[in-house]
């Protein structure tokens, strides 16, 4: 018996929080490159993110974000084909970029950073993701933004690798709105 009660014990402590229910409506997430020293703004239209937050224990939050690299839109139908294409995204052999926070740790006054792999066109590097949450009564507000070199994921070969053309830092970023929990009966 006392097995038994150490195994479902465990196996309750391995489940995630609760997730909270993000509204895709009212949530964003772009990218803003510097073509020749130009900043364009270029959003995701398709993504999903698992996410359960706690402010006041954010190293038990959890965050999982997924995102369509074909649903690249920079309001230019020629430019979001290329987007698609091998020298870019890549978009037919790596549809998903994906960011799994492993770790989330308080930075005072509201600020939060998530840590954790991002994987683009089967590249994986460790990322920072600083961001600020704003809890009201219709559930919160996450507002972040980081940096990535796009060349470490082989976005832009060939002919793109040129920085002078697009440059190599590229800003994420993101806005996920979430509902509030339902209210306990």
């Amino acid at each position: 018996m006392r097995k038994f009660l150490c195994c479902a014990l465990l196996a309750c402590a391995a489940l995630p929080a609760a997730a909270q229910t993000v509204l895709y409506d009212k949530s964003r997430i772009s990218c803003v490159s510097r073509q020749e020293n130009v900043p364009v703004e270029a959003q995701f239209r398709k993504f999903t993110a698992r996410i359960a937050f706690d402010p006041a224990k954010p190293e038990t939050g959890k965050a999982q974000i997924e995102i369509d690299v074909g649903s690249f839109d920079i309001d230019n139908a020629e430019v979001n084909d290329m987007a698609k294409d091998k020298d870019w995204f890549n978009a037919r052999a790596f549809p998903k970029a994906t960011f799994t926070a492993t770790g989330i740790r308080a930075l005072g006054g509201g600020r939060f950073e998530a840590r954790g792999p991002l994987s683009i066109k089967g590249k994986t590097l460790d990322v920072a993701a600083p961001f600020t949450y704003k809890p009201d009564a219709a559930g919160g507000v996450f507002d972040g933004a980081f940096t990535i070199k796009r060349l470490q994921y082989n976005i832009g070969e060939g002919a793109w690798k040129d920085t002078g053309t697009v440059a190599d830092e590229v800003q994420i970023k993101f806005r996920i709105v979430v509902a509030a929990p339902p209210a306990k009966k």
